[in-house]
């Protein structure tokens, strides 16, 4: 059997945090990895609280700095398959053994939760309209430029085989938000196999989302990440982002 580790990306999770992992599925609970990003709530004390391991940092390294965090340790600790989720109970953990399940089969290399099923499920579920539209525009695109098909390039709900993540130079990507979309980027770029699975919306009070200047900034890098692919794989360009790490870890 494959061993599996989820890690959690964390700021100020203190009130999400219980309800995420008392819904991951208990045959997964043994192996959790939070990475804590300087929160200033107890964050790192509810997580020890569940037997979770937590790794706080000293100083606040970003979002995706903080997975950065994670996937070390995930991968140092013998990961075959590593779940992403975000604690702030935005997605469902019990799809996770789906996702897993794709990977181990070797069906896909890489999954994603995918929030967008329908348009009325996902504005139900609270995500803001600009939100939706952005997310549909920047998805399609990502699309069309990558050859994919994925029906949500935006997710914080993802897996990943070892393969991946020993491939993809992932340490020089961004500490910013815009990791995610590079990550993705390149996973397409190094030709691995991506999926998604429907996972509902939840959009409430206390999970944590990203204000309107920060979405915009996102996009915009986003295109910009896009463009980069277009101009490596014409061979225009050499970028350190697309460079294969062979299997460091």
């Amino acid at each position: 059997m494959p061993k599996i580790i989820i890690v959690l990306p964390a700021y100020n999770a203190e009130k999400t945090l219980p309800q995420t992992l008392t819904d991951i599925p208990v045959e997964y609970r043994n192996n959790i990895i939070l990475g804590d990003d300087c929160s200033k709530d107890n964050t790192v004390q509810v997580a020890r609280n569940f037997g979770v391991v937590a790794i706080p940092h000293q100083i606040n390294k970003g979002y995706g700095g903080n997975q950065k965090t994670c996937y070390r340790a995930a991968l140092k600790a013998g990961a075959d398959i590593v779940v992403m989720l975000h604690p702030d109970y935005q997605y469902n953990p019990k799809v996770i053994p789906h996702l897993v399940g794709v990977i181990g089969n070797n069906i896909c290399d890489m999954m994603l939760g995918n929030r967008i099923r329908t348009r009325r499920e996902t504005l139900t579920g609270g995500m803001p309209f600009y939100k939706y539209f952005s997310n549909r525009f920047l998805s399609v695109l990502c699309n069309i430029v990558t050859g994919e098909n994925l029906g949500e390039w935006h997710s914080g709900m993802r897996a990943y085989s070892r393969k991946v993540l020993e491939t993809i130079s992932w340490e020089d990507n961004t500490d910013d938000f815009a990791f995610d979309m590079q990550f993705l980027v390149q996973a397409s770029y190094f030709g691995f196999k991506i999926g998604d699975i429907p996972v509902e919306t939840k959009y409430f009070k206390e999970a944590s989302s990203i204000n309107f200047y920060r979405s915009l900034k996102y996009g915009l890098h986003t295109l910009l990440i896009l463009a980069q692919f277009a101009l490596e794989k014409s061979g225009l360009v050499k970028l350190r982002i697309f460079k294969r790490q062979y299997g460091k870890f």
